[in-house]
């Protein structure tokens, strides 16, 4: 019988630790795992068993787990919000006796999904003052003509980026994945790519409509699973973002609760608003004290937990970002 030690508990979904550092693994390694924990308790060697991924539960609730995920902790602090469904989980083990952090046994399928599925970053990139200039009759169709060649001239310098553009304002997207030990897709993170577009967009709004912008930022699961940035149909008019989900509803849940702060004066507006889950996985020079940007709460769409966005210039954050050697 596995795990068959009074020293193993073996919990159930609702009893999964909370606001602890936890180990997804595969159901696969689930005997082997067993049979090395009995085998240690009784005096044998400590084999290690199969593969981790590190994690942190937040939330159950009768669909299942709300986590954070770990992908990389080893050149970047990369955290990526996800659900586990109650269909996927198999069990959890906790040794805390032997300093054996909670393992949670997941289904093959659901692990090899989260590891194998595209991610995305999104940026809400916006002008400020339209309605000003509108009223005072200063946007034409010679200048957001200008705009869209201007964007058309970055994108072209971008290919690993979309740019969808509604004339005075813009969503930015990048695909990224975290691949497995055993598949040939790769870690391919680089959120310093969309950061870096911020200056020539603004650049090309201010040229162009004479307006400065504001952007918002963040990242994570993507529900759709094409590797294409973007569908364009074969007729020509219909453009898909290739995404449903977390990452785009979060833009308009932060730029709502940051408007709605700046209007209270809880803070002041600002040229960039970031999940923090994006922030802090950028590479910061180490000279940079990460504490000193600015917090605020918001709570994400579908979430029960709430997470905080930071308020910065391009210029700080660019100029602090480790330079490529």
């Amino acid at each position: 019988m596995l795990f068959d030690h009074e020293d193993i508990e073996v919990l159930p979904i609702e009893q999964i630790p909370l606001e602890r550092d936890i180990y997804l693994m595969d159901v696969c390694w689930m005997e082997g795992y067993s049979a090395s924990l009995l085998n240690g308790i009784n005096g044998g060697e400590w084999d290690n068993v199969g593969y981790i991924s590190y994690a942190c539960a937040h939330h159950v609730d009768e669909h299942g787990v709300e986590l954070t995920w770990y992908p990389n902790i080893f050149d970047r602090f990369h955290k990526v919000r996800v659900r586990l469904p109650r269909r996927h989980f198999v069990t959890c083990t906790e040794l805390w006796q032997y300093d054996e952090k909670p393992r949670v046994f997941v289904s093959s399928e659901w692990l090899e999904n989260l590891h194998m599925r595209v991610f995305s970053a999104f940026a809400l990139v916006d002008a400020i003052g339209v309605k000003h200039a509108l009223a005072n009759d200063e946007i034409t169709t010679e200048k957001l003509s200008d705009l869209r060649a201007r964007i058309d001239a970055i994108a072209a310098a971008h290919n690993d980026l979309a740019f969808i553009s509604f004339a005075d304002s813009l969503i930015v997207k990048m695909n990224w994945t975290v691949g497995q030990w055993d598949q040939s897709v790769g870690y391919t993170y680089e959120p310093e790519k969309i950061l870096a577009v911020m200056p020539e967009l603004a650049l090309a709004f201010k040229g162009a409509l004479g307006l400065p912008i504001y952007a918002v930022i963040t990242q994570g699961q993507n529900e759709f699973y094409g590797d294409e940035l973007t569908h364009t149909s074969l007729s020509g008019n219909h453009l898909s973002l290739n995404s449903l989900g977390l990452p785009f509803a979060q833009l308009q849940s932060i730029e709502a609760t940051a408007k709605q702060a700046a209007r209270v004066g809880n803070h002041q507006h600002a040229e960039l608003y970031m999940d923090e889950s994006f922030f802090r996985s950028l590479k910061f020079e180490h000279s940079f004290d990460m504490n000193s940007v600015p917090t605020h709460p918001y709570l994400p769409p579908m979430s029960a937990h709430p997470c905080q966005y930071m308020l910065a210039t391009f210029e700080t954050i660019l100029s602090n970002l480790q330079t490529a050697s």
